[in-house]
């Protein structure tokens, strides 16, 4: 197999929380990292940047800003080529959507639109109606989104109140599970390929059941082999890096 996505990844570049640090940061360090709630992954970038006095840094999968977990920040050119070797793997995600309520962005940033009764859905109704999202589908992604479109990211044309027409994506969905239930508050587990929004699963599950639903709460705990139990908190992980030589 040849192309980016193939490339083999170094585990010696692969830092987890509480290894040493490189004595040479230019040599490449991928560093799993737990982002904060209310950050922006290139925020995330930024405060390593700065951190680590590299000015080749990058990350292998945006996460919204209310989503916390696991994302990998590339540092240097030797960790930045395996970009696409990281994004390749699959994700695994828990959250919690809210049924009968819609929001634009299809998540809590943005404020309820409309509002309907779910108290009839039952466990076994909202088990085979997530069922049918498991496997290969075709996905649309929401209008809140950094995708392009006429050059420019979708987010800008919504916060301008535009709607476009967005062609759907092909996606895999490899296990959706529902872990918990408090009447309209639904948690899960979602295991899935790149490309995949789990805004846009919470958004088409409630349509699916005729209720609508928003997503209240993400957080990525795997990447591939990678898990958010062994990143570094943000703020520990600048800290060291200030302090290294």
């Amino acid at each position: 197999m040849t192309g980016a996505a193939h490339r083999s990844i170094d585990e010696a570049l692969v830092y987890p929380a509480g290894r040493t640090l490189p004595r040479d940061l230019s040599r490449g360090a991928a560093f799993l990292v737990d982002k904060p709630k209310g950050d922006t992954s290139f925020a995330v970038v930024r405060a390593v940047r700065r951190a680590a006095k590299q000015k080749k840094v990058g990350h292998a999968g945006t996460l919204d800003p209310l989503a916390t977990g696991l994302l990998i920040v590339l540092v240097a050119r030797p960790a930045t080529r395996l970009q696409d070797a990281f994004m390749a793997q699959r994700k695994t995600y828990t959250g919690t959507l809210r049924l009968g309520e819609v929001t634009p962005s299809y998540d809590a940033e943005t404020a309820v639109t409309a509002r309907a009764d779910a108290s009839h859905i039952t466990d076994a109704a909202l088990a085979e109606a997530l069922g049918a999202f498991q496997g290969t589908i075709m996905q649309r992604p929401p209008m809140y989104s950094a995708v392009r479109v006429d050059g420019e990211r979708l987010y800008k044309k919504a916060r301008r109140g535009e709607t476009v027409d967005r062609p759907p994506r092909q996606v895999t969905i490899y296990d959706a599970t529902i872990t918990a239930r408090d009447g309209a508050d639904v948690s899960f587990r979602v295991e899935c390929s790149k490309g995949t929004y789990i805004r846009s699963l919470a958004h088409d599950l409630g349509q699916a059941l005729g209720v609508g639903a928003h997503l209240t709460a993400l957080r990525r705990t795997a990447i591939g082999a990678y898990r958010v139990a062994d990143a570094w908190p943000l703020d520990v992980l600048c800290d060291a890096l200030d302090d290294h030589p």
